[in-house]
Formats: C-alpha cells, sequence, structure tokens
C-alpha cells in the first residue's frame, strides 16, 4: 500500500499535537493538585497556630522523615502554605484561579502584591501570557498593575476604532513605558533610544506586552515617490493589525500626532491586508500635557494614544527604589 507523503506528514504533526495537548493537561493538573495539597496543608496549619512556631517546625521534621525523598515542605514553605491559605479563604477562587499558575508564582505575587484586587489581576495576567516566575517578578516590580490598567491613557480608540478592537487597544496601552534597560544619556536622540531598543528587541517586546511582532526600525515607505521612515513597526496578532510607533525626545507637540496621522493612512493603504484591522499608532515621548495631547488627538481621523517613556535614570526617586536594577532585569531575562 503507497502512502501519500502529505498526508502521512499531517497524520504526524496532528499525533505530535495530541501529545503536547496531553502533556500540558497533565502538568496544568499536577500542578492545580499540588497547589491544592499547599493550600489544605496550610489551612491545617492555621487552625493550629496556638501550637506556636515549633509546630510548623516539628511539622517539617516528621514530613522529611516519612518523605525522604519529597521536596517542599520546608519550615519557610509551610509558612507560605500557611500564609496562603490565610490570605485566601475562598477556596473556589484558589481552585479556579490560583491553581492555575505554579506554587512559585503564587509566593511571589502573595510576597510582591498585597491588594486582593491587584494580586487576582496579576494571576489572571500570568494564565493569559505564560509569564515565567522571572518575568512576573519584573511586571510587578515595574508596577505594570499601575502602567496598564489604572493609568490615566490618551487615546482616540474609542471614537476610532470598533469594538472589540478599541478596548483591546486601550488595554495594550501603558503609561509610562519602563524602558530600563536602556542607559539613560542626556544628549541622546531619538535615533539613539531607538537602536538601543532594536538591540534589545526581546526586552521591547516584553514590555509591549503580548501579541506583538517586530517588523523592523526606519521602516521605509514609498509615497508618491517620496520616502518616508516610519521607527518603529510592529504586527499585533491579538488586534490583527500594524502598530506604529513614533520615538519623541522631548515633550509632546500637536504636530507629531499629525505625522503620525500620515503614517497610519500610508501603512493602511500600502501594506493593510482585507482581513487586517485598522493601523493604529503610538507616540511614546519624554513628557506630555495631557490636556494638550487630548485635544491634538480629538480631530485626528486615524486610531493613536500618547504615552510617556521611561529610561534608565529617570524615574522618580520614590519609585526607582521599587524597580529592579538593570543588571537584575538583565539576569532574569536570561533566567
Amino acid at each position: 500500500m503507497l502512502i501519500n507523503n502529505n498526508e502521512y506528514l499531517n497524520i504526524i504533526e496532528s499525533v505530535k499535537s495530541e501529545i503536547k495537548n496531553a502533556q500540558y493537561k497533565a502538568a496544568v493538573s499536577v500542578n492545580k493538585e499540588l497547589v491544592l495539597l499547599y493550600y489544605n496543608i496550610g489551612k491545617i496549619i492555621n487552625e493550629h497556630k496556638t501550637w506556636g512556631s515549633k509546630f510548623i517546625e516539628n511539622l517539617s521534621a516528621d514530613i522529611h522523615l516519612s518523605f525522604p525523598d519529597t521536596k517542599g515542605y520546608s519550615v519557610r514553605n509551610l509558612k507560605y502554605m500557611a500564609k496562603f491559605a490565610a490570605e485566601y479563604p475562598d477556596e473556589e477562587f484558589v481552585q479556579t484561579l490560583s491553581a492555575q499558575i505554579p506554587w512559585s508564582h503564587n509566593c511571589a505575587i502573595l510576597d510582591k502584591v498585597k491588594e486582593h484586587s491587584k494580586r487576582e489581576w496579576y494571576i489572571r495576567k500570568t494564565i493569559e501570557n505564560g509569564w515565567s516566575h522571572s518575568v512576573l517578578i519584573h511586571q510587578i516590580e515595574s508596577g505594570l498593575y499601575e502602567r496598564q490598567e489604572k493609568a490615566e491613557k490618551i487615546s482616540n480608540f474609542e471614537n476610532r476604532l470598533a469594538s472589540p478592537q478599541s478596548e483591546l487597544a486601550v488595554q495594550t496601552m501603558k503609561d509610562p513605558y519602563i524602558f530600563d534597560f536602556i542607559p539613560f544619556k542626556e544628549d541622546m536622540v531619538e535615533r539613539d533610544i531607538e537602536q538601543a531598543l532594536v538591540k534589545e528587541v526581546t526586552k521591547l517586546l516584553l514590555e509591549l506586552g503580548t501579541g506583538f511582532a517586530f517588523l523592523g526600525n526606519q521602516y521605509h515607505l514609498n509615497v508618491g515617490g517620496d520616502d518616508f521612515y516610519i521607527d518603529l513597526l510592529f504586527y499585533n496578532l491579538n488586534l490583527r493589525c500594524y502598530v506604529v510607533i513614533e520615538l519623541k525626545t522631548g515633550e509632546f507637540r500637536p504636530e507629531y500626532a499629525g505625522q503620525l496621522n500620515f503614517y497610519l493612512s500610508a501603512v493602511d493603504g500600502i501594506m493593510k491586508k482585507e482581513q487586517d484591522n485598522p493601523t493604529i499608532g503610538l507616540l511614546l515621548c519624554k513628557s506630555k500635557n495631557n490636556l494638550v495631547a487630548e485635544y491634538a488627538l480629538k480631530d485626528m481621523t486615524k486610531p493613536m494614544g500618547v504615552s510617556e517613556y521611561k529610561l534608565t535614570g529617570q524615574l522618580p526617586e520614590e519609585l526607582e527604589k521599587q524597580f529592579p536594577s538593570v543588571e537584575d532585569i538583565q539576569n532574569r531575562i536570561k533566567d
């Protein structure tokens, strides 16, 4: 019997996909059972907290005696279990959310995030984006919740985009963007920052968020025989559209919006396909007057937003202490 090569290759890919799905489901199931086990142990510890700290020490020692090859029951981790159970009294919350992320991620969120609503937000984002432990810590320490969820975002997306793209575009924005992997220099110009971002494009994509694919910098467009160059061009797989980013080292000026509006029209006319959503733009400036930015975007025909960006050395002193150093970020990205 002759085997159709194409059909066979399709079968192989299908089988491999089934195996990967099964492995993923098994890993998720094992993780869920482990987190729920730790949760139940934490509840038992809390029910007997009047017995004092020696109880946890004795419990750890006895577990190691009974299960010498099993890890995860140190005094420190048992205390995490107790804190985990105390902080999340709603077992359904644990089953449906906390148990969907690794134990180390839960511990990091317990340590670094105090408000329950913020904890839930980081748990959901971890599930959504598949963040590693080091990336999760970076996102928390860079204040992602405040920059993405709570920031006052300046854009015209709601008036220029249909739903749900408008909501997704707003959710994607941050203010400010933190490029703390770029050493700050007083005499930096746009091209210096752009080249540094391209050099560290993996970290740039992490800061921009899920779904961004880098297409190029100083991206050439020919319009009616004239040459134009876009600072940074991306395609966002979630938004299903091109994203144009323009960098400015000074304060936002209204004429920047007009320039960006032209670039968006050009990309829509030259590159956009029928299945693509309208191209959106993002002006990243060193600083901005929110009211000036709002007025500048109000009558622009194309969807765009304006955000500030911060480089190393530009953060306010009270915030700088909360953020990791450049070396910390570089080490965590390598992990």
